[in-house]
């Protein structure tokens, strides 16, 4: 019997194994680097002990400091979540070596499905449908375009989609050295590119009595940097394909016990449209995605893996499926801005529930939600809370918002709502992105392949009028602010004269559009241009627009006006001038580590070139040359930490003649 359990990983699937452990009677330790001290799941846990540094690599890749953690803190047994240490088979002898029990599946089929050139072989053999292999060397225009992966490791790192044969090399080079880094090896390998595929996964449970279940399929197609954004339950594709869930069912089987998989597993595919699929890779552990799979079968499969490791059976016959699920990934990012990831306080992080349905209500943290007699129908799992710091070492992602519906519609339009009733201030996120795509007729629609953004964009363009609305509700709210806190003579309006004179204006910025605003106060009120004010408090502004009344929630931080999901940077009268940047500096827009430095100084420079790469939130960002002209200062070198707004170089940009 488990009495503790250490989870060797972070945030919010440490909280989420946590949940289930304590629901079943068991202590908690953590694991935490030192970036991660005043994390969540660290003050939750029953004990925690520290792994000096920030990198993962010098601490939760770190098998023998976890291990030495959980012989420390006296726990029994080792859960290593997803990423990191999951799927390392040496990590698993190494626990069950140290008398640990090991909470996923056996060494040999972890170490079977370590290598995806191994594994394909492994599946064909089996009789699981899969794409050709293709050696570098190998690789004609004729088999363009293509996909470099990396062997070890998933997420999206390593991948690289090649459409030019020229260009081939480079990226093979550039894949297999971000595969070395994450994963500590650099091997790849490369396959045809399917571009408008669908990635289909199949959810596996299987005992150590040989009974293998297939408990149901997601759909995960909708992915940027081939990480993905949207999953659900069940997938829209196999959904309107005859027969297609029972071919896929059987292939996941086949793979599994082809292994003597034991544990919670999932095996991948990628489908084309007439149902056509062929086997990716097979994830020997939890996915990121299985709250959707819970919340349409009523399972909890964390709690299912600790049965499954203490030698229970599981029934002959696996629940059905009821209703739908989607699941979103909150990622602290601006999709705009190519996907930069952001860092800095989340001064306040709350999901509320889009209100009252048939099988329940409100919010749950962690489910339980979906088809259950009184259950949350809405679900956030979540790394963070208010006030938490979003650091550069780990993945941009904040939390997972999952909901259930007894339709895909229903669960779609309930999603949707609590996103964007959702109060996230601090940190720019991709929400607004999430909304667009739940609302979008394609979704809806379910053609939702891996393409979508490259065949419908990444939202609609900003709607200036509701920013400017909000700029409004901001100035009106700040003025109030003021006159409430005054000291003195608080009773008179805000640029109070006994002649009418000049207005008063503050001006704010959203991304790099600048709205002043101009009020007066009148004997009726506060007057603003094309607005009506109803009422104007330091936190709540009533406005009416064209006829409509609307309410808007104002929340203030230093340096940051939040109203509803529109956020606002004040800007500064004065500004010092010591603050100006020389022209043509470039300066890092996240803080990171330098990995490569292409250029020296003196060099010319061309528009877009290359100049150097940052990683950041396990992603590498490249900082490129603004415009033709010649580097003449670079301020740093490779393996250097920055933060953000550190100039990294200046580029003096050529005069046209």
């Amino acid at each position: 019997m488990i009495k503790s359990v250490l989870v060797a990983n972070r945030g919010e699937i440490a909280r989420r194994v946590f949940r289930t452990a304590r629901s079943l009677g068991m202590e908690c330790v953590a694991v935490h680097s030192s970036a991660d001290a005043d994390a969540p799941y660290v003050g939750e846990a029953d004990a925690a002990v520290h792994l000096p540094g920030t990198a993962p690599g010098d601490t939760y890749l770190r098998g023998e400091l976890v291990i030495e953690a959980a012989l420390k803190a006296g726990a029994d047994a080792v859960h290593p979540g997803y990423g990191f240490l999951s799927e390392n088979a040496e990590f698993a002898a190494a626990v069950i070596e140290a008398g640990l029990t090991w909470i996923g599946p056996p060494v040999e089929a972890i170490s079977s499905m370590g290598s995806k050139i191994e594994a394909k072989k492994l599946m064909a053999a089996a009789g699981v449908p899969v794409l050709a292999e293709l050696t570098p060397a190998s690789v004609s225009a004729d088999d363009l375009p293509v996909l470099v992966k990396a062997s070890a490791g998933g997420g999206g790192r390593g991948m690289r989609v090649v459409r030019r044969l020229e260009d081939l090399a480079a990226e093979i080079d550039a894949a297999s050295a971000e595969a070395l880094s994450a994963f500590g090896d650099g091997t790849v390998f490369c396959e045809r590119y399917l571009a408008g595929g669908r990635h289909i996964e199949v959810q596996v449970l299987a005992d150590q009595h040989g009974t293998v279940w297939a408990v149901g399929e997601r759909e995960c197609s909708i992915q940027r940097r081939h990480q993905k954004v949207v999953e659900e339950a069940p997938s829209p594709l196999v959904e309107r394909i005859s027969g297609m869930r029972e071919r896929l069912f059987d292939a996941a089987r086949k793979a599994a016990e082809a292994i003597g998989y034991v544990g919670a597993g999932t095996v991948e595919f990628l489908a084309d449209e007439s149902g056509g699929f062929y086997f990716l890779e097979m994830n020997t552990r939890l996915q990121v995605e299985h709250p959707v799979t819970e919340s349409t079968t009523g399972l909890d499969l964390v709690a299912l893996q600790f049965a499954v490791a203490a030698g229970e059976v599981l029934p002959a016959e696996q629940p059905a499926a009821v209703g739908h699920s989607i699941e979103v990934r909150l990622y602290a990012e601006d999709p705009a801005n190519d996907w930069q990831p952001q860092t800095g306080t989340l001064h306040r992080f709350a999901v509320e529930g889009a209100g009252e349905g048939r099988r329940g209500g409100g919010v749950a943290e962690f489910g339980p939600g979906g088809p259950r007699a009184g259950a949350p129908w809405v679900r956030v799992d979540s790394g963070v809370v208010s006030g938490s710091v979003i650091s550069p070492y780990y993945d941009a992602m904040l939390a997972k918002v999952i909901v259930w519906g007894a339709t895909r519609e229903q669960a779609a339009a309930r999603l949707a709502a609590a996103l964007q009733r959702a109060e996230i201030h601090g940190v720019r996120t991709n929400r607004d992105l999430l909304v667009w795509i739940l609302r979008h007729r394609a979704f809806l629609a379910g053609d939702t392949d891996t393409a979508f953004f490259e065949t419908h964009g990444i939202g609609e363009p900003a709607d200036e009028g509701g920013e400017r609305v909000a700029a409004v509700a901001a100035a009106l709210a700040d003025a109030a602010a003021r006159r409430a806190s005054a000291k003195v003579q608080r009773g008179l309006p805000g640029g109070w004269r006994n002649l009418a004179s000049q207005p008063q204006r503050k001006s704010y910025l959203v991304g790099d559009r600048q709205y002043d605003i101009d009020y007066r106060a009148t004997r009726d009120g506060v007057a603003v241009d094309g607005v009506e004010v109803v009422e104007a408090q330091g936190e709540r502004v009533v406005l009416e627009v064209a006829g409509v009344r609307r309410a808007y929630d104002v929340a203030a931080y230093p340096g940051l006006v939040c109203v509803g999901s529109v956020a606002l940077t004040p800007v500064e009268r004065f500004v010092d001038p010591a603050e100006q940047l020389v022209a043509g500096s470039l300066v890092a827009p996240m803080p990171g580590t330098v990995v490569r430095v292409g250029v020296e100084v003196g060099e010319k420079v061309t528009a877009g070139q290359g100049l150097l790469w940052l990683e950041a939130m396990k992603m590498e960002h490249t900082i490129s040359a603004p415009a033709d002209g010649v580097l003449v200062e670079l301020g740093v070198v490779a393996g250097q930490q920055v933060e953000v707004g550190t100039v990294l170089a200046v580029v003096q940009v050529e005069e046209s003649a």
